[in-house]
């Protein structure tokens, strides 16, 4: 049954949302990062979805080569059955067969830790997303960094920042900062006063931390299409 498709981010925060699966597609060229995000909103539209996936959203990176897909789940165990379901079919997604060359190096699976959010993010919708992931040496160094990191944001208080999620990977090796900002143009101000100063000198001073290696930086997206099988309670 067709389902609604919208602009607008995910509900981030939504307590039903038990496992979030995040994928990055680097694409062949910058001329088909659309025709790509709607294939695959297409897909899920149109399939009998089941009751454990609750949204998927489709970002597009600034730069027009790359498809961020951010999908909601239930929990692992319903997201793992689909699966196992789909690779019994033998029948090729419509994404492959109308856009060669797509790359695939997985999905990540998260949880959603802690978040910064401000008042002006329940009145205003972002405008960009911006991605810094961080690897780390256990759940321990995950919790810690998170914790650290709020409580900077909430001392400082970034202009243009409207909410930062901090996601954490199920298997204790990275954290996924998933920041929406009011536009790009706000982050470019923050990282270019030196808004990032303090956080690099925290990281230098806390074991079990390092920036992940970026492409070539900071990855930077604008919001595209979202899909919601199952309404947030």
């Amino acid at each position: 049954m067709p389902a609604p498709i919208s602009h607008a981010f995910p509900d981030v925060r939504r307590a039903d949302a038990g496992t979030i699966l995040v994928s990055s597609w680097p694409l062949p060229a910058a001329g088909v990062q659309k025709q790509a995000a709607d294939l695959v909103i297409e897909e899920w539209e149109h399939l009998e979805r089941p009751a454990g996936m609750l949204s998927f959203t489709t970002f597009l990176s600034e730069n027009g080569r790359e498809v961020l897909n951010y999908a909601q789940w239930t929990c692992d165990d319903a997201h793992r059955a689909w699966a196992r379901a789909v690779r019994r079919s033998e029948d090729l997604s419509r994404v492959d067969r109308m856009v060669l060359g797509i790359e695939r190096p997985g999905e990540v699976r998260y949880a959603l830790y802690r978040s910064y959010a401000t008042e002006q993010r329940r009145d205003r919708a972002p405008g960009a997303l911006v991605t810094p992931t961080f690897e780390t040496e256990g759940p321990a160094c995950q919790r810690a960094f998170v914790d650290r990191v709020v409580d900077i944001l909430e001392r400082t208080r970034p202009p243009g920042l409207l909410a930062a999620h901090f996601h954490t990977s199920k298997d204790g090796r990275r954290v996924l900062n998933h920041a929406e900002w009011k536009d790009l143009a706000a982050w470019r101000r923050y990282t270019e006063s030196g808004g990032t100063v303090e956080l690099g000198l925290m990281i230098e001073g806390l074991d079990g931390v390092t920036p992940a290696p970026t492409r070539p930086s900071v990855p930077r997206y604008l919001p595209y299409k979202s899909l919601v099988n199952v309404a947030a309670p």
